[in-house]
């Protein structure tokens, strides 16, 4: 509805702001991809291919609505040569998901994301800019109360371990996991992680795995995030448990809750996916980013966040002669970058005065058999209540004072 788009608005406009600081520049993808992009990048195994896609399927073809915007951003990427043209960019996107799931707070089948992804280097430091980043947008935003954790799943080798090392310990636990993490304990053992199954989560909160998994020149990657992390005084947790549910993340990963979200409590998610540049057919580049859930963002803000509203001037006509001559008023107005309205509605002086204080008008103008005589309309400042008679042709030149 139009009150709630205003602030949409706003959250698009401060995210613009502050990804331009840091030299991010917009990317639009299509919200269709052939099914077979998301399958390769998310993994057959990850809830969303499994369950979550809405498919279109003619005669030789499957698509899909996207369910997500990292694997359409590194298609185009690609498909665009950014790699030998550009090497290192910076995007950043606005736009609608899709997720085939049962609708409740915080989680709908259409939802939105502002996300980026920076791609093209393995640097530690960008990893940590990338969660400043994120951080600097929910201070902007004003929401408070946000806790943002930190693991690292290491490379390829390191996950492979760290799977292997999860398996093992769950092996006596088996029957009591739920029946999907039974499946995922046979397919994708990783994925038992991600289950938010309160039973399967009490039972992985007594594995010990943290950072046993990782390789020499992991460990090191992640103590440089975390240097920098300090460094901008950044309040982090560590999270040892923390996987995210796609299988491209490797290395550095993050979430950002909030507690007064309930069960779906992310605000943010990200991390880095070094390898899914060269999976889709490129060159073996580092990459990282993440998104934020803009009707989460909202729940998150509530009263908070602010649309800057428009300072509306109303003009009130009463009789033939003032309709004609509002016409030609409201278009000076405007061609002056004044925001004006007026009441098609034929009502009285008494109840157009009530619409335009239920639209939050700045100001009121009104023209009568008066008015028009003496060439001039009586501008009410609906803050005050003072009002006062203005030619009709300084009208704009009072307004734009």
């Amino acid at each position: 509805m139009p009150q709630e788009a205003a602030l949409w608005h706003k959250l698009e406009e401060i995210s613009r702001h502050i990804f331009s600081l840091y030299n991010f520049k917009e990317i639009r993808a299509p919200l269709i991809e052939e099914a077979s992009l998301f399958n390769r990048s998310l993994g057959q195994s990850s809830e969303i291919v499994q369950k979550q896609m809405f498919l279109i399927k003619n005669k030789e073809e499957t698509y899909a609505l996207r369910p997500e915007g990292t694997a359409s951003i590194v298609r185009s990427y690609l498909e665009n040569n950014l790699d030998k043209t550009k090497g290192f960019v910076k995007l950043y996107y606005i736009g609608p998901m899709f997720r085939l799931e049962r609708p409740q707070k915080g989680r709908l089948r259409q939802f939105h994301h502002i996300g980026c992804e920076a791609i093209g280097s393995p640097e530690p430091n960008l990893d940590a800019e990338i969660i400043f980043l994120a951080d600097n947008l929910l201070r902007a935003f004003s929401i408070e109360g946000y806790k943002i954790k930190i693991n690292s799943l290491g490379c390829a080798k390191d996950k492979k371990a760290l799977a292997i090392n999860l398996h093992n310990a769950l092996k006596e636990k088996l029957t009591e996991l739920c029946p999907d993490c039974k499946v995922r304990f046979k397919k994708n053992t990783l994925r038992i992680l991600d289950c938010k199954n309160n039973a399967c989560q009490q039972i992985l909160k007594k594995i010990d795995i943290a950072g046993s998994y990782l390789c020499p020149d992991c460990k090191t990657h992640f103590v440089k995030v975390r240097e920098s992390l300090d460094s901008l005084k950044i309040n982090y947790f560590l999270a040892p448990l923390l996987v995210r549910g796609l299988d491209y993340y490797t290395r550095t990963v993050f979430e950002i809750t909030h507690q007064d979200l309930g069960a779906q409590d992310a605000l943010a998610a990200g991390g880095r996916y070094d390898n899914l540049v060269k999976e889709l057919g490129g060159p073996d580049l580092g990459a990282i980013g993440f998104a934020f859930g803009v009707e989460r963002l909202l729940l998150a803000a509530g009263y908070k966040l602010q649309a800057a509203g428009e300072k509306l001037v109303y003009i009130i006509s009463l009789g033939e002669a003032a309709k004609f001559e509002s016409v030609k008023l409201l278009n000076d107005l405007r061609k002056n970058g004044i925001t004006c309205d007026t009441d098609y509605e034929n009502k009285s002086l008494k109840g157009a005065l009530r619409t335009a204080n239920d639209l939050g008008a700045r100001y009121v103008l009104i023209i009568g058999e008066d008015e028009l005589k003496k060439n001039v309309v009586t501008l009410k400042d609906m803050t005050s209540g003072e009002q006062k008679e203005v030619k009709i042709e300084e009208v704009s030149s009072e307004l734009k004072c």
